[in-house]
């Protein structure tokens, strides 16, 4: 199952971080398979920045920290979710929608739930912050968006159309992978809740931890769901908007008082 340079090309794929040496043709068959260490990474990242930022105000501190997410991704799956808004949205057949997701500008609807997924990240780490949740919120919650994007690879998805990421990528994964990734982060996020109960490890982590990963996957499926039922299959921007919808979805419910 591996390749060469695999874990390199989805951090390529998936961040602006530059990565030394190769890789091989065949790398993008198993790549998405990395998707959630490349999210524990960018999670990792996001939450010394938030550690960062707080100084000035939790408020500025869950911005500094959403705005380099934004920026470490090249702000890609926040214009996946913006043109997958935009193509939903208009009503058109599958090829007329995958045409308005083709375009290089943005719609009203793509434009009103683009702002709305920052201000409600925003607003949730904030409040993840204020209650001790924060890092392990965004960290829990960017893990769970880039496993939604590897579930999205699973064999049995087709892609909507000839060509770009999704074509490349799409039933690359075989369904037990992601089975097993999901496994083990929902496991360690009872981990950390249990040890923060006890007063040991991340205080105030909580029981909603391994409940906002559940609920962010449940919600980038059903997504992913209707994305598929209206285009034929997934594109690269429906895996961008499956990862900032189950990132936004887990950050809310791992707020959530417990």
């Amino acid at each position: 199952m591996r390749r060469k340079g695999a874990w390199r090309l989805a951090v390529t794929l998936l961040t602006v971080l530059p990565v030394p040496g190769t890789t091989d043709a065949e790398s993008a068959e198993v790549a998405m398979v990395w998707a959630p260490a490349v999210g524990l990474l960018l999670g990792g990242l996001a939450a010394c920045v938030l550690l960062t930022g707080d100084y000035a105000g939790r408020l500025t501190g869950a911005a500094l920290a959403v705005a380099a997410l934004a920026l470490l991704t090249r702000g890609l799956h926040l214009d996946g979710l913006a043109d997958l808004a935009d193509g939903l949205g208009s009503g058109k057949p599958a090829g007329g929608a995958l045409e308005v997701m083709r375009r290089s500008d943005i719609g009203p609807m793509g434009v009103v739930t683009l702002v709305l997924n920052v201000l409600i990240q925003i607003a949730a780490l904030a409040h993840a912050a204020a209650s001790g949740r924060g890092t392990a919120a965004v960290i829990a919650a960017v893990v769970t968006g880039r496993l939604a994007m590897t579930w999205a690879c699973r064999r049995g998805v087709p892609a909507a159309r000839p060509g770009g990421l999704g074509a490349m990528v799409a039933g690359t994964v075989r369904p037990v992978v992601p089975l097993l990734q999901t496994a083990g982060a929902v496991g360690a996020a009872a981990v950390i809740a249990a040890l923060s109960s006890t007063g040991v490890g991340w205080a105030g982590a909580g029981w909603t931890l391994p409940l906002a990963i559940v609920a962010g996957l449940a919600a980038a499926f059903a997504l992913e769901r209707h994305a598929v039922r209206r285009l034929g299959g997934i594109t690269g921007d429906v895996l961008g908007a499956l990862a900032e919808v189950a990132t936004t979805v887990a950050l809310v419910v791992a707020t959530l008082s417990h």
